[in-house]
């Protein structure tokens, strides 16, 4: 660089000299935060989504974000492992799916870099059965479906313990797994399922735990629901994410005030019928 430097000083006036530096500077990075700092207040963003009923509601909120100057494109998904992957890899700026016990766990397993900044709403998640009315109608030995991933697996087994169905070892709560279960007094037969499909299988069970965006679905209604989870101070609350590095935002405040106002709740309210509440 002190060649280039003393080369250019000997055939450009000092004006240019001055420009050629700052765009040498540029170029080797001195200037990056100023370039991070604007990258950071976007115009256009893209939200990973699960694919389904929410697609109706983040419509609203893309008309919402739209009328704020915020453009908003979602990205839909099927799988629950994708959307975070999608967003560590900065494929998505921000995701709307997730509880918090999901992403610990995913934070755990993966490293990720990403957090919370705003709730949507929490989903109870409900028992289902097509064969008993009533959770003290289970026969000895019953299967009782559960969903495979560990945060929702845990949640299904302590709506089980709240029922009276079986009993967790003290302290287990949202880590639990089958292997912290210490009394099961109708030797229920516990069938770990992938949550996708969880749902579609209660007919040939005798019961299972069912996320309801996965239990509408399904085809599942309330009726089928024997017993749910309650909603106030539910842990399970969603949420939009972001990377850490993205919290201060400008985009940020604008997306999660997108989402939280009075003509979302009304979409929500009408897609997902009762079985959802919003928690802002």
């Amino acid at each position: 660089m002190r060649k280039l430097l003393n080369k250019t000083k000997t055939n450009v006036n000092g004006a240019f000299l001055l420009a050629a530096v700052a765009a040498t500077m540029l170029t080797c990075g001195v200037l990056a935060p100023l370039s991070v700092a604007h990258a950071a207040d976007k115009s256009s963003i893209k939200v990973g989504i699960m694919s389904g009923e929410d697609e109706d509601v983040w419509r609203e909120v893309v008309k919402q974000a739209a009328a704020k100057g915020l453009t908003v494109k979602t990205v839909v998904f099927n799988d629950y492992n994708q959307p975070n992957e999608a967003l560590q890899e900065g494929e998505v700026d921000a995701n709307a799916f997730q509880h918090q016990p999901f992403l610990n766990n995913q934070i755990k397993v993966n490293h990720y870099d990403i957090v919370r900044v705003g709730d949507t709403a929490v989903w109870p998640i409900g028992l289902y059965s097509k064969k008993v009315k009533l959770v003290k109608d289970f026969k000895d030995g019953a299967v009782i479906g559960v969903p495979n991933d560990p945060s929702n697996e845990a949640r299904a087994l302590v709506l089980l313990q709240e029922q009276g169905l079986l009993k967790l070892k003290p302290g287990a709560g949202i880590a639990a797994t089958t292997a912290d279960i210490v009394a099961n007094p109708k030797h229920l037969k516990i069938k770990e399922l992938d949550s996708g499909v969880i749902g579609r299988s209660v007919p040939d069970l005798d019961a299972a735990v069912v996320n309801t965006d996965w239990a509408l679905k399904s085809g599942l209604t309330p009726e089928d629901r024997i017993a749910q989870e309650p909603i106030k101070n539910n842990p399970y609350t969603n949420f939009i994410a972001v990377k850490k590095e993205n919290v201060n935002a400008t985009w940020v405040k604008t997306l999660v005030s997108s989402y939280q106002n009075e003509p979302v709740k009304t979409v929500f309210n009408e897609v997902y019928k009762g079985t959802g509440v919003t928690t802002w």
